[in-house]
């Protein structure tokens, strides 16, 4: 069997990243669209605001 690869998502100082996925609407087509991100988890509220 193989073995599955897992990535970790931790750096040295034990900093947890959270993912934050916005809908936001494509000034384009008008149509809805969702962005994804990584951050930490200190920043995500903060990006959620704007």
């Amino acid at each position: 069997m193989a073995k599955k690869a897992v990535a970790t998502l931790q750096t040295g100082d034990k900093e947890k990243f959270v993912k934050v996925v916005k809908m936001v609407k494509s000034p384009k087509t008008g149509a809805y669209m969702f962005a994804e991100e990584m951050l930490p988890q200190t920043d995500a509220d903060a990006s959620l605001k704007k």
